[in-house]
């Protein structure tokens, strides 16, 4: 009786005791439930997560370049190997080896734009301090800053302190406290990620300082074990670090496919992986104006984002003209009502499809959409992506679209 052919075996090699790459990790593992791929190893023991190489006996390995000691050991291995991180780090781009990694400059871009509709005029970054590894910080500052100061009248600062860690926590918070007191408030701030935003709400708390009337905070990884334990609920933008390992993986197994000798296509060497979105929790959960015309339109386009608004009764019931209602709002927010409009109306449609299992038929019917198709069209223009290639996408995995799902 013939035996089973022996799976394949693929070292991963990151952290677990991070958020980012435990999610990382996650969809590794299911792009292997899917495809029945291969035996993994993992060391959830950050100090012990490499094998012995001299000894190991795999086939494969997914390895995050923003780890010295593991691009250095690494190096120079002839079995197939694929390379996951922030954007920077020990990656090498002449080596060959494909690079998946996070799309830093539109995170920056969503945060702004999350915290410039909840009205603020004065906005902020709190990002680390660079070294050779996190320069991915740095980058989401800067395209925060672009996009915060491409809207008249709003100004921004962008701070990083000099401590990395919270090793010494009375120090970084004394720096944090110190640069807290001293911006205008109220505040929008984006943190790097959702580690700093704890930060951030500690300095609030230090400084008796009200999140979000006072200060919003908005944190990036949306680990759900820091935004749903923290003192209100932090609002995080999801990087779809599960998608940037299931892209790893098929890319790995396509390299294993070729090393054995089978036909397969080349992957890409450098993948850019985009954010899912904002996950808005209470941190944010304000509206920085006193102009009582803009917090009507504001809430009454916030209850239904389905449905066109009709600018000119809004004007109506505020007791202004629809250009001044028009003018105000767009001063406050940053952009028109149309567009904040179609703003809540793709991130309510982005998470019914990605966040649900309803058949598209009634989201669209549920989201005001006349069909499916008037949905996709809708969707593909804002998105580049139909419905059920969004979700197949975002999920991380791609599954051929259900009859009617085109």
């Amino acid at each position: 009786m013939n035996q089973p052919a022996a799976r394949p075996l693929v070292a991963v090699i990151l952290d677990a005791a991070r958020p980012y790459d435990r999610l990382i990790i996650g969809g590794v593992a299911q792009y292997v439930r899917e495809h029945q791929a291969w035996s993994l190893y993992v060391e959830e023991d950050p100090l012990q997560k490499l094998p012995d190489l001299a000894h190991w006996r795999g086939q494969g390995i997914i390895a995050n370049f923003d780890d010295r000691q593991v691009a250095q050991a690494i190096r120079g291995l002839s079995i197939p190997i694929v390379g996951v991180g922030g954007g920077y780090g020990w990656y090498e781009p002449e080596s060959g080896i494909p690079y998946i990694f996070t799309d830093n400059q539109r995170i920056g871009q969503l945060g702004a734009e999350h915290l410039l509709s909840c009205g603020f005029e004065h906005l902020a970054f709190y990002g680390y301090p660079r070294t050779s590894t996190n320069a991915w910080s740095e980058e989401r500052a800067a395209a925060f800053d672009a996009c915060c100061r491409a809207v008249p009248g709003r100004d921004c600062r962008v701070f990083t302190g000099r401590l990395g860690n919270a090793r010494r926590w009375g120090e970084l918070q004394e720096e944090l406290t110190a640069w807290l007191a001293d911006l205008p408030k109220p505040v929008g701030i984006m943190a790097c990620n959702d580690v700093r935003a704890r930060h951030v709400l500690e300095a609030c708390r230090t400084l008796g300082l009200k999140v979000p009337r006072d200060v919003a905070v908005l944190g990036v990884d949306n680990d759900e074990m820091i935004c749903e334990l923290t003192d209100p609920p932090l609002s995080s933008i999801d990087q779809s670090a599960r998608r940037i390992g299931y892209e790893a993986a098929a890319a790995l197994d396509r390299l294993m496919r070729q090393a054995a000798g089978a036909a397969a296509e080349s992957p890409p060497l450098r993948v850019v992986v985009p954010p899912i979105g904002v996950v808005s929790r209470t941190s944010t959960d304000t509206m920085a104006t006193e102009d009582e015309a803009v917090l009507h339109a504001l809430e009454r386009l916030r209850a239904d984002p389905w449905h066109r608004p009709d600018i000119a009764a809004l004007a109506h019931e505020a007791c202004v003209s629809r250009s001044t209602l028009e003018n105000r709002f767009k001063a406050a927010v940053g952009r028109s009502i149309h567009e904040e409009f179609v703003r809540l109306r793709l991130a309510g449609l982005r998470r019914l499809v990605t966040e649900t299992d309803l058949p598209l038929k009634a989201i669209a019917t549920r989201t005001g959409f006349r069909s499916v198709q008037y949905m996709t069209t809708f969707l593909h223009r804002h998105t580049g992506l139909t419905p059920a290639r969004l979700r197949a996408v975002e999920r991380g995995r791609v599954e051929k679209p259900a009859e009617g799902e085109s």
